[in-house]
């Protein structure tokens, strides 16, 4: 992108969530992973339950605690928000 004088061009900061989805059995024995770049909590959490489709409403209240909780890394580069893999059992 170039930038001819004036500001710099806007970046809205990104995070890499690691977040831990706990899905008790017998649906799962473990539950999993995600990784997920979005800019904030909420972002991750809509695109979890988006991804879910609904199969662990009964879930989601452990998992926005666990977002909170998730490790999230400043994304160095603009890059969509979005999963980028996830592990589920």
């Amino acid at each position: 992108m170039l930038n001819y004088g004036g500001n710099p061009p806007r970046t809205m900061t990104k995070y890499l969530y690691i977040v831990d989805h706990f899905i008790p059995f017998p649906r799962s024995e473990y539950g999993g992973i995600w990784n997920v770049i979005a800019k904030d909590d909420e972002e991750c959490f809509d695109l979890i339950t988006g991804e879910d489709d609904g199969l662990n409403v009964d879930c989601y209240n452990h998992l926005r605690e666990n977002i909170t909780k998730a490790s999230a890394i400043v994304i160095a580069e603009e890059r969509p928000s979005g999963i980028v893999e996830q592990f589920t059992t």
